[in-house]
């Protein structure tokens, strides 16, 4: 194991698939009911995404946001073969996890009550790993404006 080097192409693509996985799985949930219902929980009330439910109800606005999770995931695979779409993928993915990240402010169950900061209840346990995820992005399009500007 001593001479085994994991080159940074190989390290990129394991998160490069791994995000496509997790986008893909993500934005297919959307589409289904108990998804549509858990997401409006929290997107219903936030100002962001508010406005599409009493257009679309609580099955359309949870589509749109399937969509675009489902378009995010595709341009960072396709990323895999051109630097731009890498760049524009990760982007996306970024606005994403920003986004989701941005729920915990006010969320209700962010912290455990009774316990308070830093013991988070279900709904800081479920949104605290969009920061890594959020990471994992930034380095995808990171990867993509390097492979874009190279020589």
């Amino acid at each position: 194991m001593k001479n085994f080097v994991f080159s940074e192409a190989v390290v990129m693509a394991g998160l490069r698939w791994t995000i496509v996985l997790i986008f893909m799985l993500f934005g297919l949930a959307k589409f289904a009911e108990y998804e549509a219902a858990g997401v409006a929980k929290i997107a219903a009330h936030y100002p962001l995404f508010a406005w599409m439910y009493p257009l679309w109800g609580e099955s359309g606005a949870s589509n749109v946001i399937g969509t675009i999770e489902l378009l995010t995931g595709a341009m960072i695979a396709v990323g895999a073969f051109s630097a731009r779409a890498s760049f524009v993928g990760g982007l996306m993915g970024i606005f994403t996890f920003c986004v989701t990240l941005s729920f915990s402010l006010g969320a209700p169950a962010f912290w455990e009550a009774g316990y308070g900061a830093p013991f988070l209840g279900s709904t800081g346990q479920f949104l605290v790993k969009d920061a890594v995820l959020l990471a994992a992005c930034f380095a995808i399009m990171v990867d993509g404006l390097r492979r874009h500007t190279a020589p």
